[in-house]
């Protein structure tokens, strides 16, 4: 576990204005931090430029920036809420795959190493009543295999799929599209709360930040990276689930598509051209689906991979 004082320094960073979170994360876990605040990068890269310069003219604000910080985390324990970062032994081993990753989590609950046997059920808000069942069994169908199931918490096929896992007894973990203390939509408040008692809620904002219009896609980056791959149930050609299935093929996951979805939809078909994966049951996503020690030992390739060439 990072030390408190590396902590507040990698979340006062990110209180700079026009530092770029996903540069600061790949930074902070090759090379640590003091390197970055020395002007140092190990990407030439217009994210490295801009965060280089963007820390360079806020040294002055440093002090109040960590203040500000020591007092967030402080209401946020007060709150029951916990923090990982990839300066931490538990942040998830799924995400630092991904190359887009956060630097930090905010969670209520708890995460788990097994949680990395995973996959995201994601869909439409307006689904059909067909979709909400074919939601319902395969979600249920893999928290009884054990495979921990996310998704983001919206109306529709993620409400139908949180509470399939908690109706199986099975983990399910919540992605949000904003801060913790601003659950939405808010009618699954308290589906939020029953989710951190057997999961986690988590969400790579500020715990007082509400829902904007940009936050759910990076919801969807972040809920991409979680996991092994993402199931599509139901989703249309510009709903939020597609986009997803676009973030899990550019980070190298596993996107399963649905047959009823691949018959309906003329995107899903395409995407199988570019690596997507007909499925029919859950048989057929749990067998393509790693042991955590595997994807641990995966992402510790990749760190010392990225270690090597910097």
């Amino acid at each position: 576990m990072a030390s408190t004082s590396d902590r507040i320094q990698l979340l006062a960073i990110c209180r700079v204005p026009d530092v770029k979170w996903n540069f600061v994360a790949r930074e902070a876990q090759r090379r640590g931090l003091q390197l970055l605040l020395n002007g140092s990068t190990s990407e030439d890269s217009i994210e490295a430029r801009q965060t280089a310069a963007a820390l360079s003219a806020a040294t002055a604000s440093e002090k109040d920036r960590k203040d500000a910080v020591a007092e967030i985390l402080a209401a946020a324990e007060r709150d029951g809420i916990q923090l990982t970062t990839v300066l931490d032994d538990d942040y998830p081993a799924n995400l630092r795959l991904i190359h887009n990753l956060p630097p930090f989590l905010f969670y209520r609950g708890q995460l788990q190493p097994d949680d990395a046997r995973s996959v995201a059920v994601v869909g439409t808000r307006g689904p059909t009543r067909d979709g909400l069942q074919r939601a319902r069994r395969l979600a249920g169908d893999l928290a009884a295999d054990g495979v921990t199931v996310l998704s983001g918490l919206a109306r529709g096929i993620d409400t139908a799929a949180h509470e399939a896992c908690l109706h199986k007894g099975g983990r399910t973990i919540a992605v949000l599209g904003s801060g913790l203390n601003h659950v939405y939509p808010p009618e699954n408040a308290g589906l939020a709360e029953l989710i951190s008692r057997r999961g986690a809620v988590v969400s790579q904002f500020w715990p007082d930040r509400p829902p904007t219009r940009d936050s759910f896609p990076r919801r969807n980056v972040v809920m991409s990276g979680l996991g092994q791959g993402t199931v599509v149930i139901e989703a249309s050609g510009t709903s939020g689930a597609r986009m997803q299935a676009r973030f899990a093929l550019e980070h190298g996951k596993k996107l399963f598509l649905l047959t009823s979805l691949v018959r309906e939809r003329q995107w899903a078909k395409n995407y199988l051209k570019r690596g997507a994966i007909e499925v029919s049951d859950t048989a057929d996503i749990v067998r393509l689906l790693s042991e955590p020690a595997a994807v641990e030992e995966r992402a510790n390739r990749r760190l010392q991979l990225a270690l090597t060439l910097d």
